[in-house]
């Protein structure tokens, strides 16, 4: 890699840290609209997002660990967990181009439903929902590094108060982040290259949780979201097209 992408690996992992630490989710989103496009194989893109997400979750999720709800979570994650082990796994047989399509029709739909659906489905903590939304999570965090929005969609629906929800969705990222950097450690993915990156987006992490626990009382954040989901739309696009 050159010196350029490292710095643009410092750059997103700080925007990705800051949108996750204001709204709860979204490292994932935010980082692997560039990731799949700077490293040498796109599982190493999965790699480092997941890597650098753990720590990104390890803060908050340690300062609101009275906060959670082991019956809430434990399924889902039991479940996201079992999931995402095949979907690593399947990286390893399938075409890197293909998934990058993939991907980009991934980030559009994404970004469509929470333009005009976010907040209008409540789901409760029924073992139904809670399969079905670890299924889709594990699928889409294996293959994507993208686990966020069906568990997003689940927790708004089952949690009490905001605080709950962001102990949910933190402690959700750091183990299930954790569990897939072993999966991927075991498929080869996590490589010398992704390490160098992660000691250079590590820095950017620390900055973005930083300057968003700082401007979290302050920030529209339905807004910061509503503008990463442009942004996600139009990478989406770029990675259809080309």
């Amino acid at each position: 890699m050159e010196l350029t992408s490292y710095f643009i690996v410092f750059l997103m992992a700080a925007v990705a840290s800051l949108t996750q630490r204001v709204s709860g989710f979204g490292f994932g989103i935010v980082i692997m609209m560039v990731l799949p496009f700077i490293m040498p194989h796109y599982g190493e893109a999965t790699a480092l997002s997941g890597l650098l997400a753990i720590f990104a979750a390890l803060i908050p999720a340690i300062r609101m660990f009275k906060q959670v709800s082991w019956k809430k979570l434990l399924p889902i994650l039991i479940t996201f967990s079992v999931t995402s082990f095949f979907a690593v796994l399947a990286l390893k047989w399938i075409d890197g181009h293909i998934v990058k399509k993939a991907l980009g029709g991934v980030m559009i739909l994404i970004s469509l439903y929470f333009f005009f659906f976010n907040g209008k489905f409540h789901l409760k903590p029924t073992a139904a929902v809670q399969i079905s939304m670890g299924t889709i999570s594990g699928a889409m965090g294996g293959l994507f590094a993208m686990q966020g929005p069906p568990a997003v969609i689940y927790f708004l629906g089952c949690s009490d108060d905001k605080l709950e929800y962001m102990a949910l969705t933190q402690w959700y990222f750091l183990i299930g982040n954790t569990l897939m950097t072993f999966y991927r450690a075991g498929n080869g993915f996590v490589t010398a290259c992704v390490l160098k990156s992660w000691c250079v987006g590590i820095v950017g992490v620390l900055i973005g949780l930083y300057i968003g626990s700082k401007i979290f009382e302050h920030i529209n954040a339905a807004l910061l979201r509503r503008i990463i989901y442009c942004f996600m739309a139009f990478s989406g696009l770029v990675a259809l097209l080309s």
